[in-house]
Protein backbone atom coordinates (compact mmCIF):
# COMPACT_ATOMS: atom_id res chain seq x y z
CA UNK A 1 0.00 0.00 0.00
CA UNK A 2 1.53 3.21 -0.92
CA UNK A 3 1.59 6.61 1.15
CA UNK A 4 -1.67 8.01 -1.03
CA UNK A 5 -3.25 4.73 -0.62
CA UNK A 6 -3.07 4.84 3.29
CA UNK A 7 -4.12 8.94 3.39
CA UNK A 8 -7.37 7.66 1.60
CA UNK A 9 -7.82 4.62 4.12
CA UNK A 10 -7.16 7.31 6.76
CA UNK A 11 -9.66 9.50 6.03
CA UNK A 12 -12.19 6.75 5.57
CA UNK A 13 -11.82 5.12 8.66
CA UNK A 14 -12.00 8.37 10.58
CA UNK A 15 -15.73 9.51 8.77
CA UNK A 16 -16.62 5.19 9.56
CA UNK A 17 -16.10 5.87 13.04
CA UNK A 18 -17.64 9.55 13.66
CA UNK A 19 -21.01 8.17 12.25
CA UNK A 20 -20.67 8.19 8.03
CA UNK A 21 -20.27 5.53 6.01
CA UNK A 22 -17.28 5.51 3.65
CA UNK A 23 -15.69 3.58 0.89
CA UNK A 24 -12.12 4.56 -0.31
CA UNK A 25 -13.15 5.20 -4.37
CA UNK A 26 -10.04 3.36 -5.17
CA UNK A 27 -9.16 0.06 -5.79
CA UNK A 28 -12.60 -0.70 -7.53
CA UNK A 29 -13.47 -4.36 -6.21
CA UNK A 30 -16.88 -5.73 -5.90
CA UNK A 31 -18.50 -5.01 -3.02
CA UNK A 32 -22.08 -4.64 -1.61
CA UNK A 33 -24.56 -2.05 -2.11
CA UNK A 34 -24.63 0.25 0.68
CA UNK A 35 -28.46 0.80 2.66
CA UNK A 36 -28.44 4.54 3.09
CA UNK A 37 -26.11 7.61 2.24
CA UNK A 38 -22.39 6.43 1.59
CA UNK A 39 -19.01 8.71 1.04
CA UNK A 40 -16.78 7.55 -1.80
CA UNK A 41 -13.32 8.72 -0.33
CA UNK A 42 -10.99 9.85 -3.39
CA UNK A 43 -7.52 12.04 -3.91
CA UNK A 44 -8.42 14.10 -6.15
CA UNK A 45 -5.36 16.31 -5.59
CA UNK A 46 -1.91 16.52 -4.25
CA UNK A 47 0.37 19.89 -4.17
CA UNK A 48 3.66 19.58 -2.62
CA UNK A 49 6.45 22.60 -1.20
CA UNK A 50 9.39 22.31 0.79
CA UNK A 51 9.32 21.84 4.46
CA UNK A 52 13.24 22.60 4.61
CA UNK A 53 16.59 22.81 2.95
CA UNK A 54 16.64 19.69 -0.21
CA UNK A 55 13.56 18.56 1.77
CA UNK A 56 15.68 17.81 4.78
CA UNK A 57 13.40 18.23 8.42
CA UNK A 58 16.68 17.04 11.00
CA UNK A 59 16.76 14.05 12.39
CA UNK A 60 15.37 11.49 15.33
CA UNK A 61 16.72 8.87 17.64
CA UNK A 62 14.66 5.78 17.76
CA UNK A 63 14.87 3.98 20.82
CA UNK A 64 13.90 0.55 19.57
CA UNK A 65 16.87 0.51 17.21
CA UNK A 66 18.98 2.47 19.18
CA UNK A 67 19.83 4.80 15.64
CA UNK A 68 19.24 8.00 14.72
CA UNK A 69 16.83 8.24 12.05
CA UNK A 70 16.71 11.37 8.99
CA UNK A 71 13.81 13.24 8.40
CA UNK A 72 13.28 14.20 4.45
CA UNK A 73 9.37 15.63 3.98
CA UNK A 74 7.51 18.18 2.17
CA UNK A 75 4.43 19.95 3.85
CA UNK A 76 1.30 18.95 1.01
CA UNK A 77 -1.70 19.88 0.61
CA UNK A 78 -4.24 17.52 0.10
CA UNK A 79 -7.75 17.57 -1.59
CA UNK A 80 -10.22 14.46 -0.84
CA UNK A 81 -13.46 14.13 -2.74
CA UNK A 82 -15.60 13.09 -0.30
CA UNK A 83 -18.42 12.25 -2.80
CA UNK A 84 -21.86 11.37 -0.70
CA UNK A 85 -24.07 8.94 -3.03
CA UNK A 86 -27.30 7.63 -1.84
CA UNK A 87 -31.22 6.19 -2.30
CA UNK A 88 -32.91 5.12 -5.29
CA UNK A 89 -36.10 7.16 -6.82
CA UNK A 90 -37.69 9.56 -5.06
CA UNK A 91 -36.70 12.10 -2.70
CA UNK A 92 -35.12 9.69 0.46
CA UNK A 93 -31.84 9.59 -1.34
CA UNK A 94 -31.90 13.39 -1.24
CA UNK A 95 -32.53 13.54 2.40
CA UNK A 96 -29.83 10.88 2.58
CA UNK A 97 -27.14 12.76 1.39
CA UNK A 98 -28.10 15.91 3.02
CA UNK A 99 -28.27 14.07 6.18
CA UNK A 100 -24.87 12.15 5.69
CA UNK A 101 -22.98 15.64 4.82
CA UNK A 102 -24.30 17.75 8.05
CA UNK A 103 -22.59 14.63 10.21
CA UNK A 104 -19.39 14.92 7.56
CA UNK A 105 -18.68 18.63 8.45
CA UNK A 106 -19.72 17.86 12.06
CA UNK A 107 -16.81 15.32 11.87
CA UNK A 108 -14.81 17.13 10.13
CA UNK A 109 -14.98 20.56 12.34
CA UNK A 110 -13.94 18.57 15.68
CA UNK A 111 -10.56 17.76 13.77
CA UNK A 112 -10.41 15.37 11.21
CA UNK A 113 -7.89 12.18 11.24
CA UNK A 114 -5.04 12.44 13.18
CA UNK A 115 -2.40 14.74 10.63
CA UNK A 116 -4.47 16.12 8.63
CA UNK A 117 -5.46 19.96 8.85
CA UNK A 118 -8.87 20.72 7.60
CA UNK A 119 -8.73 24.26 5.51
CA UNK A 120 -12.28 24.03 4.08
CA UNK A 121 -15.00 21.90 3.22
CA UNK A 122 -17.57 22.13 0.44
CA UNK A 123 -20.17 20.26 -1.55
CA UNK A 124 -22.05 21.21 -4.58
CA UNK A 125 -25.64 20.66 -5.97
CA UNK A 126 -27.28 17.08 -5.27
CA UNK A 127 -28.46 15.25 -8.28
CA UNK A 128 -29.19 11.89 -9.80
CA UNK A 129 -26.67 9.78 -11.38
CA UNK A 130 -28.24 7.47 -13.98
CA UNK A 131 -24.97 5.84 -14.43
CA UNK A 132 -24.29 4.85 -10.61
CA UNK A 133 -29.02 4.84 -10.65
CA UNK A 134 -28.06 6.93 -7.38
CA UNK A 135 -28.21 10.50 -5.92
CA UNK A 136 -25.05 12.39 -5.63
CA UNK A 137 -23.80 15.02 -3.92
CA UNK A 138 -20.03 16.27 -4.85
CA UNK A 139 -18.17 17.03 -1.52
CA UNK A 140 -14.28 18.17 -0.85
CA UNK A 141 -12.12 18.21 1.70
CA UNK A 142 -8.69 20.63 1.24
CA UNK A 143 -6.30 19.70 4.07
CA UNK A 144 -2.36 20.27 5.21
CA UNK A 145 -0.19 17.79 6.34
CA UNK A 146 3.45 16.67 5.98
CA UNK A 147 4.12 13.81 4.23
CA UNK A 148 7.67 12.55 5.37
CA UNK A 149 10.36 9.50 5.44
CA UNK A 150 12.42 8.51 7.38
CA UNK A 151 16.12 6.94 6.10
CA UNK A 152 18.66 5.33 8.56
CA UNK A 153 22.07 6.46 8.88
CA UNK A 154 23.12 5.08 5.19
CA UNK A 155 20.26 7.19 3.57
CA UNK A 156 17.97 4.50 3.02
CA UNK A 157 14.27 5.18 3.25
CA UNK A 158 12.55 3.18 6.07
CA UNK A 159 9.13 4.60 5.79
CA UNK A 160 6.63 7.14 4.47
CA UNK A 161 4.32 8.83 7.25
CA UNK A 162 1.74 11.74 7.33
CA UNK A 163 1.94 14.05 9.95
CA UNK A 164 0.20 17.04 10.92
CA UNK A 165 2.39 20.40 11.23
CA UNK A 166 3.54 20.42 14.60
CA UNK A 167 3.92 16.67 15.02
CA UNK A 168 7.52 15.56 14.69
Amino acid sequence: MTALDTIRETMARYLNENGVAAITAWPEENRARPQGAVAAVSLRACEGENAGFQNYLGERYNQESGRWEELYGRRVTLTFGLDLYAGTGGTEGEKQVRAAFDRMAEALHRGGPDGLKIKSLSCGETDYDRTADRYRCPAEAVCEAFLYAVADEGGTFLEFEVKGAAQF
